[in-house]
């Protein structure tokens, strides 16, 4: 019995495979998954208990997917939410526009400067901030720059889509939403964003020295055509010079000073909007414009909320699945450290379109058999799985905002996908290289 529902789990994991290929809600897609997951195991257990279920009924199995999944989330969604308000107000005071001109003005007419000090700075601005409704509103700043001096949109897009999967290895929002996958891992005490700093900051710089460096290679390539030198539009007004290091004070906050982290994001928003002249108009007039920014930043994590909650439903059941998931292929999880860093690292690919090694995908059953094949600590499993999950799964074309970029742009998926392709896999296999030997758990 638990052969047949185990082969039945896998199909429908290969259909949410193809599901997730074809472009389907995912949100529809992981609520599906999530019931099939669990009432799958509880037929299973009643038929033929299963151990891994002692002493829990049916009624505590479904609590702990549609109830206590999604309520694990909730420091992370208050995270998000104080995330995408800072966002917001970097966005509207000009802060964030007025760093990115700043560093075009930098380049000169050198582009290969220009790439790079683009590529920098988009990195800093993604440490702290998060959201498709943010990457595409510095998206909207960015690509026209880099379109005018003669950089292909192609390898405009790589290049930026690189540089803010750079800055999110390094964002606590980011890794607050990471982390909540790794609940059933073994390893001790919290696995905390200062314990991984190490691995995210060493993350940060390969990710945007091998774009980079891809990105110029790509650009030597080909025979570019430079239209006009990016200039700064007369009539666009500058942010305060002093405004400028307001998307650095949350990072710093944590790190540095180890704060909490919506205290970080209350007071870099209040230094931003003080700055800025956006609190000189009264009390009220404060209130109003704290009040209308953070609803629009909740606006904009929206869809991202509804998708977080039902993806928690379905990484819970994960759980259930996972010893049906060891039933079938448990003895082809390899259980060396370097060993599966490696196979990481060279099937960094299958985390595109919500792949088996894309945690905001299907991957999260694949989590939840590793780690009851391996046993291994959240220190090696959570770079293992970030190393593909933001070094190659922020190439994907499903993303939303990559998706927006490539219609928009009017840029061809197929040409995107070759020029994200072997970058993306050296980035994950160095990263995964660099995690068996900076958290080997033997």
């Amino acid at each position: 019995m638990d052969i047949i529902i185990g082969i039945i789990l896998i199909l429908s994991f290969v259909g949410m495979v193809i599901y997730c290929i074809k472009g389907y809600n995912l949100m529809v897609g992981f609520i599906i998954m999530a019931t099939i997951w669990t009432v799958l195991p509880i037929i299973g257990n009643l038929l033929n208990p299963n151990a891994a279920f002692a002493g829990m009924s049916v009624n505590e199995m479904l609590i702990s997917v549609y109830q206590t999944g999604p309520e694990r989330y909730g420091p992370s969604l208050m995270n998000i939410f104080l995330g995408a308000f800072f966002g917001r107000i970097l966005l509207e005071t000009g802060i964030a526009a007025t760093i990115i001109r700043k560093s075009v003005e930098l380049g000169g007419d050198n582009l290969a400067i220009i790439l790079l000090v683009i590529n920098l700075i988009t990195g800093l601005i993604f440490t702290s901030m998060t959201g498709g409704g943010s990457v595409i509103a510095i998206a909207m700043i960015i690509l026209p720059i880099l379109f005018s001096i003669g950089v292909p949109k192609v390898i405009a897009f790589f290049s930026f889509s690189g540089s803010v999967a750079a800055g999110i290895f390094l964002n606590p929002i980011n890794f607050g939403q990471y982390q909540a996958f790794f609940g059933n891992a073994v390893g001790g005490p919290e696995y905390t964003y200062n314990d991984y700093l190490p691995f995210g900051l060493l993350a940060f710089v390969i990710m945007l020295a091998i774009v980079s460096i891809a990105s110029m290679i790509y650009l030597k390539m080909g025979n570019l055509t430079y239209s006009w030198a990016a200039t700064k539009s007369a009539e666009v007004k500058d942010a305060p010079s002093i405004s400028l290091i307001t998307p650095f004070i949350p990072v710093v906050g944590v790190v540095a000073f180890q704060l909490p982290v919506i205290l970080c994001f209350v007071l870099a928003s209040i230094y931003g909007l003080a700055i800025c002249g956006r609190l000189n108009n009264g009390f009220r007039e404060a209130c109003r414009t704290i009040s209308y920014l953070f609803t629009e930043g909740v606006k904009d994590m929206s869809s991202l909320v509804a998708f977080w909650i039902t993806l928690a439903m379905f990484n819970q059941s994960a759980a259930f699945a996972a010893p049906y998931f060891q039933t079938i292929i448990g003895g082809i999880i390899p259980t060396s450290p370097l060993i599966l860093c490696i196979i990481f690292g060279i099937l960094a690919p299958l985390t595109w379109f919500k792949g088996p090694l894309s945690l905001i995908g299907s991957g999260a059953a694949l989590l939840a058999v590793v780690i009851n094949t391996t046993g291994y600590p959240t220190t090696f499993l959570y770079p293992l799985f970030a190393a593909v999950l933001i070094g190659m799964a922020h190439f994907d074309i499903t993303i939303s905002w990559n998706a927006w970029g490539l219609g928009f742009n009017r840029i061809n998926t197929v040409s995107y996908m070759k020029v994200a392709l072997i970058p993306g896999t050296v980035i994950a296999l160095i990263l995964e290289i660099c995690n068996f030997l900076m958290n080997n758990p033997l």
